[in-house]
């Protein structure tokens, strides 16, 4: 009797394992993989053109005065990546930072927004694993905002923006901890919709889709893309970053946010010390305030960069 329980707890134990293990190669490629799209830049230019009308002539004015341009550089490791580059001239440039699963195409609206309405030269990269970039999985940002700083080095004016959507937003808040170049007067962050921690994110989305609490499948899964990938959803903070941030910074969060919590934006903005603003847009939902208030969202920024 005590061979046969014995057993049993040992095959118990093996199956949980074996599912355990399973289950996290799953949500890392669940969570992890690109757009199988991402190099389609026809569909991502429909995409825009119908989401955002206003785009289509502006952007093709930039092409008819050469002023958008495809832009690659080697990253330290040994990554090519691509970026849209729209010149103005001048000593102002944006950073534009898309979202998870997107590309420098789909956030072209806030690119005219900064050369059209505040006359900045604007970099918009397509991040590690996305649109024209190399890179096998995604990174939620942590990686990523190191490589945005390759792009700031090469593109430094006197002023900067950086403005990042969604992972975007938490690339921004991630960056907003560093250190930049001497040459740089005056630089700020805007967040729209960022989130916490992607620890933060995952846990809620596992709940969300598949109904399953943090532990076991959470942990392991940290672990393995640790492993694999040399970080973990722990470590990649944006709380943690915006804690030791001086810089101005502005967040935009949609007030019907289920995707990125609203509450998220609120123990962001608490966390900063300081040099901040919040405005959260009554009934938008993820990536909808630009959306829903277009005139609003850019006065906002406006002020905000020109304070």
């Amino acid at each position: 009797m005590r061979r046969l329980l014995f057993w049993s707890i040992g095959i118990v134990l093996v199956a949980t394992i074996v599912v355990t293990i399973g289950g996290s190669f799953y949500m890392l490629d669940f969570s992890l993989s690109p757009n199988p799209d991402r190099k389609d830049t026809e569909l991502s230019f429909r995409q825009q053109f119908e989401k955002y009308p206003e785009t289509r002539p502006w952007v093709d004015s930039l092409r008819l005065a050469d002023a958008l341009r495809d832009t690659f550089i080697t990253m330290p490791n040994g990554e090519r990546h691509h970026a849209l580059y729209v010149r103005n001239g001048g000593n102002k440039t944006a950073l534009v930072i898309h979202g998870w699963r997107n590309s420098s195409i789909n956030f072209l609206h806030l690119a005219r927004l900064y050369e059209k309405e505040l006359g900045y030269s604007v970099v918009i990269p397509d991040v590690h694993a996305h649109g024209l970039s190399e890179g096998d999985m995604i990174q939620m940002g942590w990686l990523d905002s190191k490589d945005m700083m390759e792009w700031i080095k090469i593109f430094q004016t006197d002023t900067m923006v950086v403005h990042g959507v969604s992972m975007g937003g938490a690339t921004t808040m991630m960056m907003s901890a560093m250190e930049y170049p001497e040459g740089i007067k005056d630089i700020r962050f805007v967040d729209d919709c960022g989130y916490t921690s992607v620890w933060d994110e995952f846990s809620g989305e596992l709940k969300n889709q598949f109904n399953l609490p943090e532990f076991p499948l959470l942990y392991t899964t940290s672990i393995l893309c640790k492993l694999c990938y040399g970080w973990s959803f722990s470590e990649a903070s944006a709380i943690n970053e915006v804690k030791h941030s001086t810089y101005p910074m502005l967040f935009i969060h949609g007030g019907s946010d289920t995707f990125v919590p609203t509450e998220m934006v609120h123990r962001l903005y608490k966390s900063k010390p300081s040099n901040k603003e919040l405005w959260i847009t009554d009934g938008a939902n993820h990536d909808e305030s630009y959306l829903k208030y277009k005139d609003e969202y850019i006065n906002k920024v406006k002020a905000f960069v020109t304070k």
